[in-house]
């Protein structure tokens, strides 16, 4: 089939959740079918094009430029128009015109648009079977975030853009040909978003654990590590937790433990923590992360908001460590606590069994040994994607 991938972030290098998932599901489509990917960029990104090229039939791009002035702008456009906020954001002129300018030349059978910042390019586009990716039901994050923040501007503000959010999600989901959910949990959301039942396929997020290998820690690996993108907020958000309550309870047992936060644009509220003697070691963004693998003692996912599944767990999981994880961390992911990682939901709780991983070298092992043959046997692309076949029929079927 010709198939449109619409994307908002280049999916290549891997190096974030949303970019893991989109490359593996590229990977797979482009062995399958011809695809032309479509997507903004950020600075100069030609060499991750090129290599894209090696799989996509042909591969447009549109620059973005993102900031706190602009970025005010399109908030005060979303309060007058109504409209979601990241939906007004990502609304780009250029990018329409490319759009445009591609399905003239091409008739396609799919667009496949991922994430819901894309929807609004393919709505123009005729004669091909609609599909909406939602890497998580976004209204749903909205929703989990807002009920942790405290009275105030920001959240009547994160307030009123969850409301305008389901109403579009659910528009989305109903108007599409085929709807792609990670999980159980977010197939339920988007269906009370959109008031109806849906016939969506729920295909979870996929590891090449050909790309993704069992990392060898070091015999005396000791650190504790959080890795992912430290400008979403609700990364923001469980670190901070974990700072505030938890890694205390760490320090007042074991006073000599490092913990690593390791991503890209971390927050100044985070990067104070960083400072001589407090043990805590904020990196920002770090091309290659490997030596924070070799000395992760565990892995922590402090996370209390969010939606979808989360891929550091799924690549953690692959690469053999350790995991302590919230409950809402591990959702959507077939885990069984205490064989594939550990839960826990309280400070307290959260603090003894990450000490507990740190001081039990057999039970990490165990839970490392168990967490990669999870990923190799549920979770590699190759087998994961495959349900996609299924899902563009339905959709071409439907335009007819």
């Amino acid at each position: 089939m010709k198939v449109l991938l619409l994307t908002q972030v280049l999916p290549y290098p891997p190096d974030s959740g949303p970019k893991i998932k989109t490359w593996n599901v590229l990977k797979y489509l482009a062995q399958h079918h011809e695809v032309t990917l479509v997507s903004f960029v950020r600075g100069d990104q030609s060499a991750e094009v090129n290599h894209l090229k090696n799989y996509c039939w042909a591969v447009y791009t549109v620059p973005i430029n993102r900031g706190d002035w602009s970025d005010s702008w399109y908030m005060i456009r979303s309060l007058v128009t109504r409209q979601p906020f990241l939906m007004v954001r990502d609304n780009q002129v250029a990018m329409h015109q490319v759009i445009k300018q591609v399905t003239t030349q091409t008739q396609f059978d799919i667009v496949h648009v991922d994430q819901l910042n894309m929807a609004q390019y393919a709505e123009r586009v005729t004669g091909a079977g609609k599909i909406l990716d939602a890497h998580n039901a976004l209204w749903l994050l909205y929703k989990r975030l807002w009920e942790t923040m405290a009275p105030g501007p920001r959240k009547w503000l994160l307030g009123r853009d969850l409301l305008l959010l389901k109403q579009y999600e659910g528009e989305i989901c109903r108007r599409f040909e085929g709807l792609l959910t990670v999980s159980k949990e977010d197939k339920v959301a988007l269906q009370e978003a959109a008031g109806q039942s849906l016939e969506a396929i729920v295909i979870p997020i996929a590891i090449d654990t050909d790309e993704v290998v069992k990392v060898r820690r070091c015999a005396e690996a000791d650190h504790i590590l959080h890795i992912g993108t430290m400008f979403w907020p609700p990364n923001v958000d469980g670190i901070l937790w974990f700072l505030r309550e938890i890694f205390p309870l760490i320090q007042a047992q074991r006073p000599k433990t490092t913990f690593d936060v390791v991503g890209a644009k971390p927050p100044p509220e985070i990067v104070a923590y960083s400072s001589n003697g407090s043990g805590v070691n904020v990196t920002g963004y770090v091309v290659d992360p490997t030596p924070y693998y070799e000395a992760t003692g565990v892995m922590v996912v402090p996370l209390r908001a969010g939606g979808g599944m989360r891929v550091k767990i799924l690549n953690a999981l692959a690469q053999g460590l350790p995991i302590v994880s919230t409950t809402l961390g591990c959702e959507g992911i077939a885990v069984e606590p205490g064989r594939h990682l550990l839960v826990a939901d309280t400070p307290e709780a959260f603090a003894q069994a990450t000490l507990g991983l740190l001081e039990d070298k057999r039970l990490a092992n165990e839970l490392g040994y168990n967490g990669r043959h999870l990923i190799q046997s549920t979770y590699d692309y190759r087998a994961v994607c495959r349900p996609l076949e299924a899902l563009y029929q339905q959709a071409i079927s439907a335009q007819r």
